[in-house]
Order: structure tokens, then C-alpha cells, then sequence
């Protein structure tokens, strides 16, 4: 629909910029956020309640539950927990506890849901399930599920997934996790749900039930403001600051837990590769392009990657691949040639500054690659790139529109070769060459390869992703 559309101007407004789906909503507006406000920064004013968060022991064993695209499988999961009698006690326990007038607790299944409601329901807790195409015993439609809770008419609405976007229940002092916290946006986008304020309210309990499944005791680094807890030791929350006024508490059995966890947690290389075939999974099996990793692969991972370039696949993503065995035929013949040294020149030649980028696109020319670019092609790649949204900002530092759109064509391809130009023929293994009439060229062993349709794909690929990782660094940081 972004595409279809061609406006003036584009303003796009968002609480959940980190998407369940997996996809990166940042592309679409090429990493330009004119404001955002963190979780931290928004306690911290006075426009969202404190937290107290309690990590609370769960003796529930998942270690022989089978994975099922990196989730638990569902049917084994709310079979261990309907099964379990003391877990029922455990969480009502801690309700009674903590106290609530209006909570939330979110479940891992439409039986896990109905179950917990009808637990709640014996114990003289008024409670219903909701959950989509909703027909069992204790379960509600949820408009009415909500009324009533508003009411006080019931005391807590189990759900599954049906309240981790776009309830406003602004009165609920209570969120449960009755479930593994396998996302950090599912994390929050559920926490969200209590942090609304409201008259009389002046905190929010977070109960979280935590048993040995994978990532536990990770999520609440999140809370800090970390955007990224990929590397980090589960349970380490109590050494790192939280918002003004929060409460991070773990029963002591779980530090034993989170320490045992940890020996056995697998290397960062394995990890990387266990979220490419995640991402490969989504994708129906297809092999996933750079693009598509960066678009879909967990945040967490692809941050360490970032700072860790011996585990970085997108540096050389034919060699990450071929030692997959995930090359096609017209892949494998590129990477045996010189097409590989010149794709891992254009992965991974540094990039401070994105001047390069249409100087690569010049040459790339839509699909049609040119061994050679003369001094008006250079140009207009180069006005093209520059003039794509804000990408004018790139051009020099502090510059306004006014200025940049006063540019003279002569100005800008005395930018061209002064920078871009000049750095690409000092760099690789002299793939960029001077050729008289051109402004640039390349080697003249390139022009076999460089009509495969495999080489034009991969080029196409790199380039697009160099130029979104570019505009994705220089969003974080500022």
C-alpha cells in the first residue's frame, strides 16, 4: 500500500514499530524518525506507570518438549501445563499475593486460556478466556470481556494473543506471563498492556513464571531500555539500572537456574545459523536473500553481528551459504569464479559515509550492469540516489534543502570522483580501473560473470542491503 500510493508527504505513527511478524517497519521510511520515545524515557516522565516485576519460580519442566519454528510446540506445551495441578496453585498463590482489581494473563493456547479461567473460577476469582472464534465454557467475546473487567464484574481476562496490540484497558494493575517469553516485542507489547495510566493506579505487578525453557530470564533486560539482550546472561537484570520508581525481583532458586542455563546455552555460531534456517522456514523454505534476513532475522542476533565481524553472514554471504550447502547451481558457478572476489569487495569495502552506493548503482544500472560509466551516467545515478527522500541530508554535513537543491550538476560530480570515485580504484584488488572516456570502469576479466543472472541478483541484493544498514546505523545513532 506504500508503494501503490505516491504522496506529497508521508507521516507514519506508531507504538509498536517492532512488529510480531518479524518484519523491520524502519524500512519503510528508510530509518528517518523524526521523534520516538523509549520505555524508560516514558516512566521516567510520568506518562506510563512504574513496573514491579517479579520473576517467579516455575518448577514445570520443559526440557522434552519438542521446537517447532523456534516456538514450543503447542499442543505438547499445554499439555505439561493443564496437566499440572501445582501450577494452577502456583499462579493463584501469587495473584492472592500481589493483589489485583483488573489483570491480565496471557496463555499459550485457547485450552491453556480456557483452563486458567475455569482454575480461577473454582478458587472465587470471577475470570474469563478470550481468545479468537471464542465457544468454550469460560470464555468471552472480547468487547464484553473487556466491559465487564472495566466494570469489575470480572477479576482477569486469560488470553493468547488478542491483547498484545490495540486494547486500551488503561485500569489494569496486573500482567501475568503464563507462558515461555520467547519474543522481547510479544515481551512488551503484552507489558504495554498495564502501563496505561489511571486514577488510583501507581504501579503495575508483573508476574512472570519462569521454568528452564530457552531465553529465560532475558526478557527483562528489556525494561532497561537495552534493545538488545542476544550475548547476554539470563538473570543479570539486578545489575543494570531500570526506570525511575521499578521493581526487578527474582526468587533465588531462579539465579541457580538461570546459571545452570547458561553452561549449556550453544555458541553464538550456532545461534546465527539456527536463526537462518528460522528465517528460511517463514519464507516457505526459499532460501532467504540478504534483504530478507535483515528484514526478518530477531533483532537481538543481527545486533551482534553487527559488532562481531568473524560471525557477520551479510560480510560474505556466498561463503555463510556455500558452507550451508545452500547455493543453487547458478550461485555455485559465481561463487567458483571472480564474481565472488568482486561481490565480497562490494559486501564488505567500508562505508562511513554512503558516497559509494550510487557510484555502485551507476554501474549496477537497474539490472543492465555496465562495464564502464561515463560522467553523465555517473550523474544522473548519483542525483537519482540523492534525491530519494531525505537521502539529500547525506550529502555533506549541515547542509539544508536549499542549499543541496542549489547544487550544480558540476558540483556534484566534482563529489563523485573527488570521494567515492577516487577511494573505489585504491580499494579490493583493483576491480575499479580508469578507462579513457569513462569516469570509472571495471576489469575487463568481469564481463563474463557480470550478465549471470546470479551475479545481477546478487549485486541487486548487496546494494540494497548496504543501503538500508547504512541508513539503519546512522538512525541508532543518533
Amino acid at each position: 500500500m506504500v508503494d501503490y500510493f505516491k504522496p506529497r508527504f508521508l507521516l507514519g505513527l506508531t507504538a509498536t514499530p517492532e512488529r510480531m511478524d518479524g518484519r523491520n517497519i524502519y524500512e519503510i521510511c528508510d530509518y528517518n524518525v523524526p521523534y520516538e520515545i523509549s520505555l524508560r524515557e516514558a516512566i521516567n516522565k510520568g506518562v506510563l506507570v512504574p513496573f514491579h516485576y517479579y520473576g517467579i519460580y516455575d518448577e514445570t519442566d520443559y526440557s522434552g518438549l519438542h521446537r517447532v519454528k523456534d516456538r514450543y510446540d503447542e499442543k505438547e506445551l499445554t499439555e505439561t501445563y493443564i496437566r499440572n495441578p501445582g501450577r494452577y496453585d502456583l499462579i493463584y498463590r501469587y495473584y492472592r499475593k500481589y493483589g489485583s482489581q483488573r489483570a491480565l494473563g496471557f496463555c499459550c493456547s485457547r485450552v491453556h486460556a480456557e483452563e486458567m479461567a475455569k482454575e480461577f473460577c473454582r478458587r472465587g476469582v470471577a475470570a474469563v478466556a478470550v481468545y479468537s472464534n471464542a465457544d468454550g465454557e469460560y470464555s468471552e467475546d472480547r468487547q464484553e470481556a473487556v466491559r465487564r473487567l472495566k466494570n469489575q464484574e470480572i477479576r482477569v481476562i486469560f488470553s493468547v494473543d488478542m491483547f498484545n496490540e490495540g486494547v486500551d484497558i488503561a485500569s489494569v494493575d496486573m500482567v501475568m506471563f503464563l507462558r515461555p517469553t520467547e519474543s522481547p516485542v510479544v515481551f512488551l507489547q503484552q507489558l504495554g498492556r498495564g502501563l496505561r495510566i489511571s486514577k488510583g493506579k501507581t504501579f503495575l505487578n508483573v508476574l512472570d513464571f519462569i521454568g528452564n525453557y530457552e531465553k529465560a530470564g532475558r526478557a527483562p533486560l528489556l525494561l532497561s531500555g537495552e534493545n538488545s539482550f542476544f550475548g547476554k546472561v539470563a538473570g543479570e537484570g539486578g545489575r543494570i539500572a531500570y526506570p525511575d520508581d521499578c521493581i526487578v525481583d527474582f526468587d533465588m532458586r531462579l539465579i541457580d537456574l538461570f546459571a545452570e542455563m547458561n553452561k549449556k546455552s550453544l555458541p553464538v555460531k550456532q545461534q546465527i545459523r539456527n536463526e537462518f534456517y528460522r528465517v528460511k522456514d517463514l519464507l516457505g523454505g526459499k532460501v532467504p536473500t540478504r534483504m530478507e534476513l535483515f528484514s526478518y532475522m530477531d533483532d537481538d542476533i543481527y545486533q551482534y553481528c553487527m559488532k562481531h565481524a568473524r560471525e557477520n553472514p551479510f560480510r560474505r554471504y556466498l561463503e555463510f551459504l556455500n558452507d550451508l550447502d545452500e547455493l543453487s547451481d547458478d550461485e555455485r558457478e559465481v561463487f567458483s569464479g571472480i564474481g565472488r572476489e568482486f561481490l565480497a569487495l562490494i559486501e564488505t569495502t567500508d562505508m562511513q559515509k554512503v558516497y559509494k552506493m550510487p557510484i555502485l548503482y551507476s554501474f549496477y544500472n537497474h539490472g543492465n550492469i555496465r562495464m564502464a560509466v561515463t560522467d553523465e551516467e555517473m550523474l544522473e545515478s548519483w542525483k537519482e540516489f540523492f534525491n530519494h527522500g531525505t537521502n539529500w541530508k547525506d550529502f555533506s554535513e549541515g547542509i539544508s534543502y536549499t542549499d543541496y537543491k542549489a547544487m550544480t550538476d558540476k558540483q556534484h560530480l566534482s563529489k563523485a570522483k573527488s570521494m567515492p570515485v577516487r577511494f573505489l580504484k585504491s580499494s579490493g584488488k583493483g576491480f575499479f580501473i580508469d578507462k579513457e572516456g569513462y569516469a570509472l570502469a571495471v576489469r575487463p576479466d568481469l564481463e563474463p560473470v557480470i550478465h549471470k543472472a546470479a551475479f545481477k541478483a546478487q549485486m541487486k541484493d548487496i546494494l540494497e542491503y548496504r543501503t538500508m544498514e547504512y541508513y539503519r546505523r546512522r538512525y541508532a545513532s543518533e
